[in-house]
């Protein structure tokens, strides 16, 4: 079974888009991306401490505003809106999840859709289902990524994306029906029957689920290729720190069955983060008036 490297291709990608970066600050742009954290979750810091390392890494300019865990919802909807009218600032994200007393959706909506680099907005997600996206989501555009520079064909392919979260199985099944990747896209949940028969007719099997190693040999048909989103911390008392993460597929059950596979850890996850580095450079693009740079 081939192992299909996020890590690599990332690394691969990086590069491309420091050139672009590069090219664009001897045109006097300088993308800048900004990211709210609010409160103390430990893997929130990590994960923006990861975007800006990233942000260094490619000459990306980052701005993080850390707010405490009692910040209000006026008092985060004020700092949304003071980077919606900051001009040196594309894209915003805010970091989630949000303390309780914190509504997600609408500071969502409060972003402006231009500065939307993780493409989790009503206005862009519909730009999205019309078939003209402006910005990718980050996840599944990564999942594509990994496809296209892994020499996996899509068009016309069975694909089955096993979850319907709005930030990978509904945009991802979205993206790859278009007529840019032509797929035909069957979407499963918790809810549906005969689970594992469905799966196992997909030429290439996206697992989003959230349970650990919950897809084994008999969801996967012979020759599939599966990309695995999930992560999982599961206890291993073998393990350094008392555990280790895993996906949402067995990845040593499929062995033999599949013909390509994305571990975990070193699978989607570093593709997400370069994917965003790549939409905030889109974002400095188009708001210099740009078309969009490909990759």
């Amino acid at each position: 079974m081939k192992r299909l490297s996020g890590t690599e291709i990332s690394k691969a990608i990086k590069e491309e888009l420091k050139k672009e970066v590069s090219n664009l600050k001897t045109r006097g742009i300088h993308p800048k991306l900004a990211v709210i954290l609010v409160g103390d979750d430990p893997a929130s810091a990590i994960y923006v401490n990861s975007k800006k390392r990233t942000c260094e890494e490619l000459g990306i300019g980052s701005l993080e505003k850390k707010m405490p865990a009692v910040t209000t919802q006026a008092e985060l909807l004020s700092v949304v809106k003071a980077l919606n009218r900051d001009p040196a600032v594309n894209g915003i994200l805010c970091q989630v999840p949000l303390p309780g007393q914190c509504n997600e959706q609408e500071v969502i909506q409060t972003i402006d859709p231009e500065k939307d680099v993780d493409c989790f907005h009503p206005y862009n997600l519909g730009l999205l289902t019309a078939g003209i996206p402006k910005y990718m989501p980050c996840t599944p555009f990564g999942i594509l990524q990994i496809l296209k520079r892994s020499d996996c064909e899509i068009s016309g392919k069975q694909v089955v994306v096993l979850g319907r979260s709005n930030i990978v199985g509904r945009p991802l099944s979205i993206l790859m029906s278009l007529k840019a990747w032509n797929a035909t896209v069957t979407v499963c949940h918790s809810r549906t029957r005969n689970l594992p028969e469905i799966c196992a007719t997909a030429d290439i099997l996206v697992v989003a689920m959230g349970r650990a190693k919950f897809v084994t040999a008999e969801f996967v048909k012979k020759g599939a290729v599966v990309i695995d989103v999930g992560t999982n911390r599961i206890a291993d008392p073998a393990h350094p720190k008392g555990s280790r993460l895993v996906g949402d597929v067995d990845y040593e059950g499929i062995q033999g069955v599949a013909a390509a596979a994305t571990p975990v850890p070193g699978g989607v996850g570093p593709m997400t983060i370069a994917m965003l580095m790549y939409n905030t450079i889109n974002a400095a693009r188009f708001q210099a008036g740009l078309d969009r740079f490909e990759l």
